[in-house]
């Protein structure tokens, strides 16, 4: 099979052709149909995330069709479309595990880190951590719910109830929370890179109440924030943006560092929290609620061999909304 395949930080994926994988037990074979760019995948090619196995094939969003199925599998059927998300196995036995954050698990393994992912004609995955696909998307459209979307639920359910909610980073797990929370009749307060007038109009398009650069003030109080940027000096911009009470939620997997700032930011009960992968509730709660909002995502894609250039635009922000990599066209 064709695969993109990660070897050393700083040198370009690699397109090469590999050995088709054999699902082991409980495993489905699934023929990749598209794979959607995250900036995890960034923090790993750019050595930010420094424990992948390697070589590595990377990709955490795919959407794809079971191809063969190992014993023990009872979920899915060959021909089901199904998705594959970070998350990509647990113990099941340990603290986390049996209470409920499992996402938590110290021996958890992550499709496309620890385990090979899509950006690969076939990729294989546990069936208790795969998701059937609503018919509703094509490929590329579903792709971007498997992490953008997944883990932009789980920190808008981290950020609580309040009505208004801070975006700061307008990127591919923005542009689905902001459909979700408007759905959710909240109002929208998108912060953009200083200077991208597209962001600050994309945002305004998905129905965000106000749009400005980063380092500006709403012109209210907020109830909560999300953080989805990797930018640490942007947390305690968030704490002077929230009300007393507030929440910022940092939902990214790497940020820089955070620096130091006053206790009187942070006084008055306001609450600095983040988000750790996901769980397969997220996944199951998320999976039905896309299709009532309904979630539209927007993809830009890439033919597989361009895996490079999906992600160099990507790491310069010149993707609105989310890339994504089709294969077994």
């Amino acid at each position: 099979m064709r695969a993109m395949v990660f070897e050393s930080v700083g040198v370009p994926l690699r397109d090469g052709v590999l050995p088709t994988p054999v699902p082991r037990q409980s495993q489905l074979l699934i023929r990749v149909r598209a794979c959607a760019v995250c900036r995890t995948d960034l923090h790993i090619v750019d050595g930010e995330l420094t424990e992948p196995k390697l070589p590595l094939i990377p990709g955490h969003e795919i959407v794809g069709t079971v191809a063969e199925l190992s014993e023990g599998v009872s979920r899915f059927k060959i021909g089901d479309r199904v998705g594959v998300p970070w998350l990509g196995w647990t113990c099941g036995e340990c603290a986390y595990c049996t209470s409920g954050q499992e996402n938590l698990c110290d021996s958890a393994k992550f499709t496309g880190y620890t385990l090979d992912g899509g950006y690969a004609e076939y990729a294989v995955a546990d069936q208790r951590f795969c998701f059937p696909i609503a018919g509703a998307y094509s490929d590329a459209e579903a792709a971007p719910l498997l992490c953008a979307g997944l883990i932009g639920y789980r920190s808008l359910v981290k950020a609580g109830n309040g009505k208004r909610l801070g975006i700061y980073g307008f990127g591919a797990a923005a542009h689905i929370v902001a459909q979700v929370a408007r759905y959710q009749q909240r109002d929208i307060y998108a912060f953009t890179r200083p200077g991208d007038e597209a962001a600050k109009r994309f945002a305004i398009n998905l129905g965000a109440v106000w749009a400005g650069a980063s380092n500006e003030s709403p012109p209210v109080k907020l109830d909560a924030a999300i953080i989805f940027a990797p930018a640490g000096e942007l947390v305690p911009q968030a704490l002077k943006a929230v009300r007393k009470g507030g929440t910022v939620v940092c939902g990214g997997i790497h940020m820089t560092d955070i620096p130091s700032f006053p206790y009187s930011i942070l006084w008055e009960e306001r609450t600095v929290t983040s988000v750790a992968n996901l769980t397969r509730r997220d996944g199951e709660e998320f999976m039905a609620l896309a299709p009532k909002v309904p979630v539209r995502t927007e993809v830009l894609t890439f033919p597989l061999e361009n895996a490079n250039e999906a992600l160099s635009r990507l790491r310069v922000g010149e993707i609105q909304g989310a890339a994504v990599l089709l294969t077994n066209p």
